[in-house]
């Protein structure tokens, strides 16, 4: 993989104070590109954006002929230490810049969202789907989109774990998704937990076929310790807040016991990440 265009991609962000972390994150979502095959002069639209680490890759990877169209449903404030809308801004203001277009507080599912039949070439969505609040609205997505391009694009965090490495990230993923239960509302990173037969269920339904499927794994991206340390920090007290059922409580606390044990002996590995790329039916 060329470093040169990592690091190119990086300085267009302007994330320099935090070069080494966004190198290993772009270098992942080159890696999600690169499967995908994205093609020179191809129009995209990316489905939860975020901050834009996919989109840059997207952008770089359609090049000039090319455009990258990314939508999101957290306002342009949401994020920390830098909010979504600053960093679709600095992205804006890059070379890239004029062949990308952010939009947040953009409800994919709102009667007012359309896009022409086939408008695009490629639908991607990525490291976006456990924020959803249900299958349902996933599935809801999954058939929307279906008129507005040719081919899916998906990647999530594959629950499968293949090393014990990764229990730290799986059993946060799984007490996280647990205690989504009894919230109404959330800005949780793992809201609902999706495996990957469920994705596969999923997009079948909603008139996809999928050609190809992989299992991506990029061992040093710090999500994995990120999230744990949040667990531990955030469950215990989110568990004497919510009305979780006494056997239920006490369960969570028996995985928070575990995931406590096995964060003491490393920062482990993050779960690998679940690839795939879908043609309409």
């Amino acid at each position: 993989m060329n470093e040169s265009i990592i690091r190119d991609l990086i300085k267009y962000m302007d994330v320099e104070d935090n070069a080494a972390t966004q190198y290993i994150q772009t270098e992942h979502r080159m890696k999600l590109g690169l499967f995908w095959g994205i093609q020179e002069g191809s129009r995209v639209l990316e489905i939860g954006c975020g901050q834009g680490d996919t989109t840059a890759v997207l952008a770089h990877l359609v090049g000039e002929k090319g455009y990258v169209h990314g939508v999101d449903i957290a306002p342009e404030d949401y994020g920390a230490p830098l909010t979504v809308g600053e960093a679709a801004a600095k992205l804006r203001r890059s070379p890239l810049g004029n062949r990308i277009r952010m939009d947040y507080d953009f409800d994919i599912l709102s009667d007012q969202v359309q896009f022409t039949e086939n408008e695009f070439d490629v639908i991607v969505l990525s490291h976006c789907s456990w924020y959803l609040k249900s299958f349902d609205e996933l599935a809801q997505i999954f058939s929307k989109v279906r008129t507005w391009g040719h081919q899916l694009c998906f990647a999530e965090w594959d629950a499968r774990v293949t090393d014990v490495s990764q229990l730290s990230h799986w059993l946060s993923v799984l007490i996280q998704s647990q205690v989504e239960c009894y919230k109404e509302n959330s800005f949780s990173n793992v809201r609902t937990l999706f495996t990957p037969e469920d994705i596969q269920e999923i997009v079948s339904a909603a008139g996809w076929t999928i050609k190809e499927e992989t299992s991506i794994h990029s061992p040093e991206l710090q999500d994995g310790r990120w999230e744990t340390e949040m667990t531990l920090a955030e469950a215990p007290v989110e568990l004497k807040l919510l009305p979780i059922p006494d056997k239920v409580k006490t369960l969570l606390l028996s995985e928070l016991k575990l995931l406590r044990t096995h964060h003491a002996s490393g920062p482990g590995s993050p779960l690998g990440t679940y690839a795939i790329i879908a043609k309409k039916q």
